[in-house]
């Protein structure tokens, strides 16, 4: 079974029992370029020490972590155990324990085709082979044996022998390169883990004269999740940062110097913008120094783009990967790289929380993820040219996703109860990022910056190199701050759920009587009222010259059911009311009667842009909350978006607006509705202004469009042939495999146009991009085929197995109709067969999402989701993460069609 579960439980006892001192492993990467070989020799040498009480009473025992093709050797203490009574599925038992121990696994370990463990990919447009490491929370155990649990850190020395002319990167610095000796020097009877099978037969692993040893200095001790190794024939450029300490700071005088390097695939060498990324990652490293008062204590600093990735960037200390989607081939908005500038430093931000110091298990996960997300924009908000429009992103975009996650019936506390790694997996959402993120902004205004830096910087001296929990923290903010902590902890960071914050408004003879913020708030878990604090502003705002313009902000501290803004009292009448101005505070917002309407008709003219950014929030809330018609917000996206400036936020609205246009839409209006918005696009796309952004958004959003739509086909079709299209529209390769998907779906493309496309440009995005198209024709027969691939096979990558998923999904619903019973029938095969991440890619993907509510029928009736009821009442004993997946995708059915109800 590929899911193999680690119970928190067993941890804290493995935990109680051992302190291991280091790591020493060597991988065999030989043969990589052959895809006929399955895996790689791995050889894990692990020195430790257990608590033994006495020698009366039995000597303790412990197991490490392995999941591979087979283990070769198992060698404790000097003492070969046998292989076949120690292995046990994904553990190997380790025996009769001393006081200190060496144990040695030599094993063949497997090479990934799902960005789980070592990962190898072959380039369509070179045929070059490509490997990485990818490991959280715990596939480390899938290249070499280990401890795999966060709390148990050690130094490790890596050594990767590797074809000759490839890169090859690790946590540490190289110390030395070698070729391997000639296999007559060699051990004359290697272990049976230095064999791999290849199709032709059995061989050596080691019998390659064209490889080289890579040697690696020992790293600082580090979880094994933030391990890493880097290989294959990648494209690298170099760069140096250093900078000496002020006498402000503690290490006034200390020069520190970092070597730099960035990594990407050779085929994407002339798309790499090495450059800019190096000047971001300065900025960054020297504004954290700056609040840390730290020096990075890992060396040297790599960063890599790799292919097929889970993920948008890990945090491996010395070896950051990222998602190669980052570099761009074609076009891509301002949006594009500021998210890449929030990633690169959300990772480095990483380097004190969560490398440096570490959660100890994962039930703290928002120790490390909640700070990243939170810094990484206040970093690119202070040392960026994006300034503010890190905050705009971020309610835009990052907080939505928080508040969709914190409404789902699976919804937790920021600090979560995580009883074993399938859980883990599952937690890495909403909550633990964003809505943590969202809190600690609340924390910093709650205390104060001074005293949030103050009381990092303690935490990074007190637990460097150690692992902590929720107290840990706590304890030198309160300090810094002199605020006791565990109250506001106990509101925060332990409940679940969200505010809602309504004003109540009274206005008599053009000002203001009375203004109060009345707050509801229940754990949806516990069922009690759970009324938090919250430090927040309210706006008051007016038109000016045909602007909303802020005439007042009021900041005040919001506690119980109502809180009264007594500061509003005789103030001129506003024409909007903003709760939560300035977004410091995590709420869901609501609009009184008289600001809807001034929202619904002049939402765009608000002249602060993160005020516009939380107005259309509250408008998408009320929408999704069904207190306002999806017809009405389409409405006003059409009206109100057109003159949108802000990258992010136009990008959002337009998202929302498709997304109510598929999901919220009654059946009985989407296509007169559809017909409408199409309209709109085609207006804003002739009359933005040539070759910028807002276009390119606008030419994008009528692709998708266009995947529904007969009408468009001529109108898409044109824009591949450059007949009508926009002054300034570059129609690049990007955009040209939209339009591709969009006819393919219409059945107005074939496969010969395809494979002409794909031949002209030949690289790994496009191949993915055509295989959704592929995917997307109404064909039947062709549909059954691919859902075949994608649920039954086990030949897809990851990457192609969301381009599959993609294309089959952007079928009718009637189309998809008679997958319905299959889906149901099939995931828990899936979830017991495939990897976590496979899994969850099929279940969350192909999931009968998109449903039409019958006029008179009551969305709890849809066949759907009586459907699925039926299979959870069926399956109470499956396995949690799965069970949570359809209970997730059963909730986002549901309000949709509730939403088509309203009307």
């Amino acid at each position: 079974m590929p899911n193999f579960n680690l119970l928190r439980s067993e941890a804290a006892a493995r935990k109680s029992l051992l302190t291991v001192h280091e790591y020493d492993v060597e991988l065999d990467l030989s043969h990589a370029r052959d895809l006929s070989v399955p895996g790689f020799p791995t050889r894990s040498s692990i020195t430790f020490s257990a608590a033994t009480s006495g020698q009366s009473d039995p000597a303790p025992t412990t197991f490490l972590d392995f999941i591979g093709i087979s283990v070769g050797s198992v060698t404790l203490n000097d003492v070969k155990l046998n292989v076949a009574e120690v292995v046990e599925g994904s553990r190997i038992h380790l025996p009769g324990l001393a006081a200190e121990n060496t144990v040695m696994v030599e094993a063949t370990a497997a090479y990934s085709s799902s960005g789980e463990g070592l990962h190898r990919f072959m380039d369509p447009s070179d045929a070059e082979i490509y490997t990485y490491t990818q490991y959280e929370p715990a596939d480390a155990r899938r290249v070499f044996a280990n401890f795999e649990q966060p709390d148990l850190k050690a130094p490790f020395t890596f050594h990767v022998t590797a074809p000759a002319g490839w890169e090859v990167a690790s946590n540490q610095s190289v110390t030395q390169k070698t070729e391997p000796a000639p296999a007559t020097e060699r051990d004359a009877a290697p272990e049976p883990s230095t064999e791999v099978k290849s199709g032709t037969g059995t061989r050596s692993a080691r019998d390659t004269p064209e490889a080289v040893r890579w040697d690696f200095a020992p790293t600082l001790p580090i979880s094994t999740y933030i391990t890493t190794v880097l290989a294959g024939p990648y494209f690298k450029a170099e760069d140096h940062f250093s900078m000496t300490f002020g006498p402000e700071s503690k290490h006034a005088g200390q020069r520190l110097d970092i070597p730099l390097a960035a990594y990407c695939r050779a085929s994407l060498a002339q798309h790499f913008d090495a450059a800019e990324i190096f000047t971001i990652t300065k900025a960054g490293l020297a504004w954290f120094h700056s609040i840390f008062d730290n020096p990075y204590p890992f060396g040297k600093y790599d960063q890599a783009f790799v292919p097929e990735y889970n993920l948008g960037a890990m945090e491996n200390p010395g070896l950051v990967t990222f998602t190669e989607s980052y570099i761009h081939a074609s076009r891509a908005t301002d949006m594009a790289y500021q998210l890449r500038a929030i990633t690169i430093m959300h990772e480095m931000a990483h380097m004190w929380f969560g490398d440096l110091v570490t959660m100890g298990w994962w039930d703290d996960l928002w120790l490390k993820e909640s700070f990243a997300d939170y810094m990484g924009h206040l970093a690119v908000a202070e040392a960026t040219p994006w300034a503010q429009k890190s905050w705009t992103l971020f309610a835009s975009r990052r907080k939505a996703w928080a508040y969709t996650q914190d409404q789902l019936p699976t919804t937790h506390p920021i600090v979560a109860d995580i009883p074993d790694l399938e859980a883990a997996k599952a937690n890495f959402d909403g909550i633990t990022y964003a809505k943590g993120a969202s809190v600690l902004k609340q924390l910093v205004a709650y205390v104060g910056r001074d005293a949030f830096i103050a009381g990092s910087r303690e935490y990074f001296k007190a637990h460097a190199y150690s692992n902590t929990s929720l107290q840990d923290l706590l304890a030198p903010l309160g300090i810094a701050s002199g605020r006791d902590l565990g109250t506001w902890a106990g509101h925060w960071l332990q409940t679940s759920g969200m505010s809602t914050l309504t004003p109540e408004l009274t206005v008599a003879e053009g000002r203001i009587t009375s203004l109060r913020i009345r707050q509801e708030s229940v754990d949806p878990i516990t069922g009690q009222p759970s009324l938090r604090p919250h430090r927040l502003a309210v706006g008051l705002f007016n038109y000016d010259g045909g602007a909303l313009v802020r005439s007042q902000s009021l900041s005040l501290d919001v506690a119980g059911e109502v809180t009264s803004v007594d500061a509003a009292a005789g103030l001129p009448a506003p024409d909007l009311v903003l709760l939560n101005d300035q977004d410091l505070s995590y709420a869901k917002v609501r609009l009184d009667a008289g600001s809807t309407s001034t929202a619904l008709a002049g939402v765009g003219t608000v002249s602060d842009t993160l005020a516009r950014s939380l107005v259309w929030s509250a408008l998408w809330n009320a929408c999704r909350d069904v207190l306002l018609p999806a017809t009405a917000y389409l409405q006003v996206v059409i009206e109100q978006a057109g003159h949108e400036r802000d990258i992010s936020l136009l990008q959002t609205l337009v998202d929302n607006a498709l997304y109510a246009l598929g999901c919220y839409t009654p059946p009985q209006h989407r296509v007169e509705e559809a017909a409408r918005l199409s309209a709109g696009v085609e207006r804003h796309l002739a009359s933005t202004a040539p070759g910028s952004d807002e276009q390119l958004v606008w030419a994008r959003a009528l692709t998708v469009l266009g995947r529904g739509s007969d009408t468009l086909v001529p109108r898409l079709r044109g824009l591949l042939d450059g007949v009508d299209v926009p002054e300034g529209l570059l129609v690049d390769r990007n955009l040209r495999w939209l339009l591709w998907q969009a006819l393919s779906a219409r059945g107005a493309a074939d496969t010969a146009e395809l494979d002409s496309e794909l031949a002209a440009e030949t690289t790994a995005e496009y191949r993915a991009a055509r295989r959704t198209a592929l995917t997307a024709f109404p064909d039947a027969g062709r549909r059954q085929e691919f859902w075949d691939s994608a649920v039954g096979g086990k030949a897809l990558s990851n990457e192609l197995l969301s381009a599959t998923i993609e294309g089959l999904t952007m079928a009718p619903v009637e189309a998809l109709e008679p997958f319905v019973e299959p889906y149901f029938a099939a995931i828990a095969g899936v979830w017991r067969e495939q990897s976590l991440e496979i899994a969850g890619r099929i279940v969350r993907g192909l999931f009968p999402a998109r449903q039409d509510l019958a006029p008179g029928t009551s969305p709890q009736e849809h066949p759907v989701i009586m459907r699925t009821d039926a299979w959870l009442a069926e399956n109470t004993d499956a396995a949690k993460g799965l069970r949570r997946m359809v209970i997730e995708q059963r909730d986002h059915l549901l309000r949709s069609l509730r939403a088509q109800s309203a009307g």
